[in-house]
């Protein structure tokens, strides 16, 4: 009888034909059954502290408890569950705070079930009211925030930001086109990452912002990409370089950005707006792109010389202030480890009780449990 041939070295036997592909393809799909039993526990867990914060509220409410009662239950319940981490007397606060601010209607509800409970705390913490809440809350459902992206827009202000930069697209583009490309600007941009001076070069501003990429296309946008820094576009024999380069996967257009590190002058514009137009003719493909547009970054503005100035310019643009955190701010965000820790920190979180689940989800959530980072 023949066998089949062994690797050197290895004591395993050659694999078979279609061996290889056939693992690779079974290992996807045992993680992809890992993450979705954690998921269904996440939202078991999410279903359970929410009911718990309002069984304390309507009691507390009805029977005048006090808040000592939270003391007890955490004791009795540690007592009784002393493999649980979630009985704390400062989560079993956080649970009857989220009975008075979180929405009760059913969407708000399966929009909790879908989000860690460090988000959810992160989100009663850092928010004024419902609106703010679940806008967020929404937000970061939709783009799959990680609780430290989620902080550092709750720290920046991102809705408040948003779609916000002074543009000439309403009468540069056509409907619906000038709508896209006016939600993906911000104002101002907060570049976290690089450290304000008194005066810092241009060519330094655009060193920092591609030394650290990633934190930077986290600030442009969801979508946005990056083509190049210092981009040569030659005319007539001349060569112009255009600062940062963007392409937008979503709404697949080329962003044109030009830094400044002084106050915005309407001769920014001109500039800004030739290079739209030299990408629109030279680099884009009007049979699949959309037209270009650019975005001016300053220091600062004066809106109505904005707007006079906007109004005066044929290529679609907008422009909005750059800005750093101050040091304290700054020191608030998480570093670079906390950053790398975090996506075992959230199978943590959406892991957690994961005992009062099935056998399945038992399994899956001691797969993927690690110790929570940041609490």
């Amino acid at each position: 009888m023949n066998t089949p041939p062994t690797t050197p070295g290895s004591g395993l036997e050659a694999m078979p034909d279609g061996y290889a592909e056939w693992l690779a393809t079974l290992k996807t799909r045992v993680r992809t059954a890992q993450l979705r039993a954690v998921r269904t526990v996440n939202a078991e867990v999410i279903r359970l502290y929410l009911s718990v914060g309002r069984d304390i509220v309507e009691r507390q409410d009805a029977h005048g408890w006090g808040t000592r009662v939270v003391a007890r239950l955490s004791a009795d319940m540690a007592r009784e569950f002393p493999g649980q981490t979630g009985w704390s007397p400062t989560n079993l606060n956080y649970m009857r705070i989220s009975a008075r601010r979180w929405p009760r209607d059913e969407l708000a509800q399966q929009v909790a079930e879908q989000l860690p409970w460090g988000h959810i705390m992160l989100l009663l913490d850092k928010t004024d009211g419902a609106d703010e809440l679940m806008w967020y809350a929404r937000q970061a459902v939709s783009e799959g925030w990680s609780r430290a992206v989620l902080r550092y827009q709750l720290t920046t202000g991102l809705r408040q930001r948003l779609g916000v930069a002074p543009s000439n697209f309403p009468v540069t583009l056509p409907p619906p086109d000038s709508d896209l490309a006016q939600q993906m600007t911000k104002d101002p941009y907060v570049f976290e990452h690089v450290a304000l001076t008194t005066r810092r070069a241009e060519r330094e501003l655009e060193q920092a912002l591609t030394d650290r990429i990633q934190d930077t296309l986290l600030e442009l946008g969801r979508g946005m990409t990056f083509v190049g820094r210092q981009v040569r576009l030659t005319v007539d024999g001349v060569d112009r370089h255009i600062d940062l380069l963007m392409f937008h996967v979503e709404q697949l257009r080329y962003v044109v950005i030009e830094l400044k590190v002084d106050d915005f002058e309407p001769a920014f514009l001109g500039q800004l707006g030739t290079y739209v137009t030299m990408v629109d003719s030279m680099v884009r493909n009007p049979a699949i792109h959309a037209p270009t547009v650019g975005l001016l970054l300053c220091t600062g503005k004066r809106e109505a010389t904005v707007r006079f100035a906007l109004a005066s310019t044929a290529a679609p643009v907008a422009v909005a202030e750059w800005q750093s955190l101050p040091p304290d701010a700054r020191a608030a965000l998480p570093t670079a480890e906390e950053l790398e820790a975090v996506v075992q920190d959230e199978l943590a979180q959406m892991a957690l009780s994961a005992d009062a689940a099935p056998p399945i989800h038992q399994q899956a959530a001691d797969k993927l449990d690690q110790p929570s980072q940041d609490g």
